[in-house]
């Protein structure tokens, strides 16, 4: 069994690996990683700057979700597994020139505590009475798919789009609310409405049942000594949950690896046959034929028995053309974003005090360039350099694509003056410079799932599924962060795998 896997990024990667296990035990397994780059890992990049860990793009991943923690103890990397700092997170949202924090209770989008709602400067009192009356919605059935920032408006009033649900999957997605499937991005709040009507009423529902289950499974493990305190964090399956809350128990919203992802991208590249990778080799075309997958790439023409696509959707389109022009339109269909950071290390001495937590998220109603910036130093500890800042920048998205044809100098100027202005002169001012900058450029990354992108993936798996020994994997399909990337490498992988040893 032969296959051929397209892209090196951690999707693309974690299929290797899988393989690479699976042709230790079975000689007959073949396998050939593509990657049109000089670099495997995709966006998993990492620098060290005297002593300080600088992510070139994510900087961890949702503790949550298993995949990407499973896949590094097996590659040895457990001792190196760090949580964020959640014992000192605060979220703020930039309103004007100054930072507001998130009330307390938020809970994917949802107040749920109607005194720090009431109280928090980040909305009107219009919206704050349109929160309190939320309370009221009857159920309403689920007909058909719309965008998150009319679910969340038809609940919570405009403002509470712009001041909240747009920075949030701003910074998550890159993307604009007005364009995100509450289907594929919200299905949980999806289900409340058609529940319970009010979000609020079936986000207060959904945490008592959770906290009783978690006691109640505490006490089973444990018996009649277990304490029932633990945290419901790690229960809740959306993101959105971990960037607006504040953290609730012990366990961490993220985790990193004390070296950066880099470390990850390394391990796997170990654990491969060196000869089944190939650098620097785009695939040139990919024709469907009686005896399987013919691969053309740098200049060699190739047959697989199964081919693992895990490139961008814009990508696997391409490719596809001539085999299935349908299937190709609807990969084409699904949009991307592109995102710029920007890490910026400042000595600690030569700036004022920065506000508590790690970081803050920008509105689009603003009109700035920045998307969010994190405090690198203060999200995972021990991973920069005594006496020394780490900022990061994110920049771009649906609405700046613009952003990413402008120089170098013109976007480090830009977040340089945006910070002065958001955190203020005294804290970081123009005049003062930064030791070291570091900008990356990642185009058409990130994946969106517009509305109806469920009906979309449908459509493609029924296409796929047409299509014996072709596999699909990476951000456009089934989630956007690194566990779901390796759990679809790995998981087609398997599949694969597993067809053979049932064709033996």
């Amino acid at each position: 069994m032969r296959t051929a896997i397209i892209g090196g990024g951690i999707a693309g990667l974690a299929a290797a690996y899988e393989l690479e296990k699976a042709r230790a035990a079975n000689s007959a397994i073949e396998y050939t990683l593509f990657e049109s780059r000089d670099r495997l890992g995709g966006a998993l990049a990492t620098d060290i700057y005297q002593g300080s860990v600088l992510e070139r793009g994510p900087d961890s991943f949702l503790s949550e979700k298993p995949a990407a923690a499973e896949l590094c103890r097996e590659l040895g990397l457990g001792p190196d597994l760090i949580p964020s700092n959640d014992a000192d997170r605060k979220t703020w949202i930039v309103v004007g020139k100054r930072l507001v924090g998130l009330p307390d209770g938020l809970m994917f989008l949802v107040p749920t505590k109607l005194v720090p709602t009431a109280l928090s400067p980040l909305f009107s009192i219009a919206t704050k009475i349109r929160m309190g009356l939320e309370l009221l919605h009857p159920p309403r059935p689920s007909t058909k798919d719309e965008s998150v920032a009319a679910l969340v408006e038809r609940h919570f009033g405009k403002e509470a789009v712009d001041r909240l649900a747009d920075p949030l999957l701003s910074g998550i997605y890159g993307g604009d609310a007005t364009q995100l499937s509450a289907r594929a991005v919200l299905p949980r709040l999806v289900e409340m409405e058609v529940e319970y009507g009010s979000l609020s009423r079936g986000m207060l529902a959904a945490h008592k049942k959770m906290r009783s289950a978690m006691a109640a499974r505490a006490r089973s493990a444990a018996g009649p000594a277990a304490s029932s305190g633990a945290s419901d964090t790690a229960s809740q399956p959306d993101r959105l949950k971990s960037v607006g809350a504040q953290p609730t128990g012990p366990r961490s919203i993220f985790t990193g690896l004390r070296g950066g992802l880099q470390q990850l991208v390394d391990a796997v590249t170990a654990k491969l046959n060196p000869l089944s990778v190939r650098l620097s080799t785009a695939v040139d075309a990919i024709e469907r034929t009686a005896s399987g997958w013919q691969i053309t790439a740098g200049g060699r023409r190739e047959t697989y028995d199964a081919i693992i696509l895990a490139t961008p959707a814009w990508a696997a389109a391409a490719m596809l053309s001539t085999v299935d022009t349908q299937l190709s339109q609807e990969l084409a269909g699904i949009p991307y974003s592109s995102s710029i950071t920007i890490n910026l290390v400042y000595d600690e001495g030569k700036i004022g005090p920065l506000p508590e937590g790690f970081g803050f998220l920008v509105p689009a109603s603003s009109g700035r360039a920045m998307l969010a910036c994190t405090f690198a130093h203060r999200k995972f500890l021990g991973r920069t350099a005594p006496g020394k800042a780490v900022l990061r920048a994110f920049l771009g998205g649906m609405r700046n694509e613009a952003l990413m044809t402008e120089p170098d100098n013109v976007l480090i100027a830009t977040v340089r003056r945006e910070l002065s202005e958001i955190l203020g002169p005294r804290i970081l001012g123009p005049h003062i410079e930064p030791d070291f900058v570091q900008l990356n450029r990642w185009r058409r990354a990130m994946a969106q799932y517009a509305v109806g992108h469920k009906e979309r993936i449908e459509r493609i798996l029924t296409h796929v599924a047409a299509l014996p020994g072709l596999h699909l994997a990476g951000n456009a399909y089934d989630g956007i962060g690194i566990p779901d990337c390796i759990r679809l490498g790995r998981k087609a992988a398997r599949q694969i795998v597993g067809s053979s040893a049932h064709v033996r």
